[in-house]
């Protein structure tokens, strides 16, 4: 077992893989920007050490000093948590070049799966349903107009290299599509040092559909069933749920398959999580794979009775699953709700700043993941996500119903939050339907402005 670990990351996920590490009895190191000094983990590790200035580029995204940490504090590992390094083929190589394992899959493995032109070739030749598309990056406007009047409009520009929705464009037409190809192309140069991007068919109203896997370092690979992530604004996610309600044991089963064959083509370890866009056919296409913890893993945690962090921690320390896929079984369902420093409308802002007062809910089934306390100021450097709310039940109703209780209780003060953007959605009978798609938060929004000047 690894015996002290550099968590290369800040706010919940490091105090997440702090309380992990603690548990299997593993030092820790956190690491601060001078933003982050008052944060919880920087308590709650066995040290913690100031590796820069607020911005994210002279801190969370500066690997030579956290590596220069690391060795200075004896550690044996880096685990890098979620966004930052998280997904860096070249930080996972230095890590291992400076006899650092790296807890996460290989710099190959990230630099092949990061491409998403070729992590989809990959996963066609695995025989994962995938978007019709281009074969790779497309380089002129010649070569894009053909493509796109092959698979026939509408049609979606995406970044190689890209992710959070950069360097994304739609178009439904000629017109559209030299335009959003040259403005693609300059938001994925200046988001991502890399201007590639290539062409999929654009699937409408469809779900966001993701399968939890593990892969250990002997060629075993399991899937803990799907995540629900279809409700998003601006391509961020707001609310996810364990199991989606849209999918039934033998779509369950389908999707798992193609996923662990999907991975298993690339010989993947460690954490990883196979994105897939769902029709309202039933048919589901491949759209990336992160190879990373993501965000909403503790819906996962909650439906299947395990600490997906503990696992990554294991595998990288060099033990095999101790399960097999026969294991593991569904046991309830569970939502999750990103509360966020910002009100959601359609043009919101983040709102930084001291809270004022905190009530934390509790209670049967509900579990809060937060670095934040009474008396805490939210900086505004990083994302405005500072806490997530989850709630657990026999089935999707009871899960709500207690998220519902648990919003009600949840009291933050001092600043804008998405909390009652939160409690109005538990109370939507369209979410209780679940008759949504990526489309229906912004139509939604839409609705609810317009309500409200009226």
């Amino acid at each position: 077992m690894l015996r002290r670990i550099l968590v290369a990351n800040r706010g919940e996920i490091a105090l997440r893989i702090i309380r992990a590490c603690r548990e299997l009895n593993i030092e820790t190191i956190a690491v601060y920007s001078e933003a982050d000094r008052e944060s919880l983990h920087t308590r709650w590790a066995d040290w913690s050490v100031c590796i820069g200035p607020s911005a994210s580029q002279r801190s969370y995204l500066n690997a030579q000093n956290i590596l220069a940490a690391a060795i200075a504090y004896g550690a044996d590992a880096v685990h890098p948590g979620y966004g930052y390094l998280s997904e860096s083929a070249m930080f996972a190589e230095m890590c291992e070049a400076h006899n650092l394992v790296f807890v996460g899959p290989s710099p190959q493995q990230i630099e092949l799966l990061g491409d998403k032109s070729r992590a989809k070739n990959t996963m066609q030749k695995a025989g994962v349903p995938v978007v019709p598309g281009s074969e790779g990056a497309i380089g002129n406007e010649q070569d894009l107009i053909k493509v796109a009047e092959e698979i026939g409009y509408p049609v979606m520009i995406k970044a190689s290299a890209g992710g959070g929705g950069k360097g994304m464009r739609l178009a439904r037409d000629r017109q559209e599509l030299i335009r959003g190809f040259n403005t693609a192309r300059a938001e994925a140069a200046a988001a991502f040092n890399n201007d590639a991007v290539y062409l999929e068919k654009f699937i409408e109203s469809p779900r966001h559909i993701e399968v939890q896997l593990l892969g250990d370092n002997f060629g075993r690979i399991v899937h803990f069933g799907e995540r629900e992530c279809s409700l998003q604004r601006r391509h961020q996610k707001l609310i996810e749920e364990c199991p989606s309600p849209a999918v039934d044991d033998g779509l369950r089963a389908e999707m798992g398959r193609a996923a662990v064959r999907g991975a298993e083509a690339v010989g993947y370890r460690n954490a990883g999580t196979m994105e897939f866009l769902l029709d309202d056919s039933g048919k589901f296409y491949f759209m990336e794979m992160n190879t990373r913890i993501q965000v909403e893993h503790p819906v996962t945690e909650m439906v299947y009775g395990i600490d997906l962090i503990k696992e990554q921690i294991r595998i990288a320390s060099g033990q095999a699953l101790a399960f097999d896929q026969s294991d593991i079984s569904p046991k309830g369902h569970a939502v999750e709700c990103r509360i966020n420093a910002e009100a959601v409308r359609i043009n919101s802002r983040p709102s930084p700043g001291l809270i004022e007062q905190l009530f934390v809910p509790g209670g049967c089934g509900i579990r809060w993941d937060s670095h934040v306390y009474q008396g805490y100021k939210v900086p505004p450097f990083y994302d405005s996500m500072f806490a997530k709310l989850i709630s657990w039940g026999a089935d999707r109703s009871e899960a709500i119903e207690r998220m519902q209780r648990a919003l009600g209780e949840l009291v933050v003060e001092g600043i804008e939050t998405s909390i009652p953007f939160h409690r109005a959605m538990m109370a939507d009978a369209r979410f209780r339907r679940a008759d949504f798609s990526t489309d229906f938060l912004e139509q939604w929004l839409e609705e609810t402005e317009l309500s409200n000047k009226e």
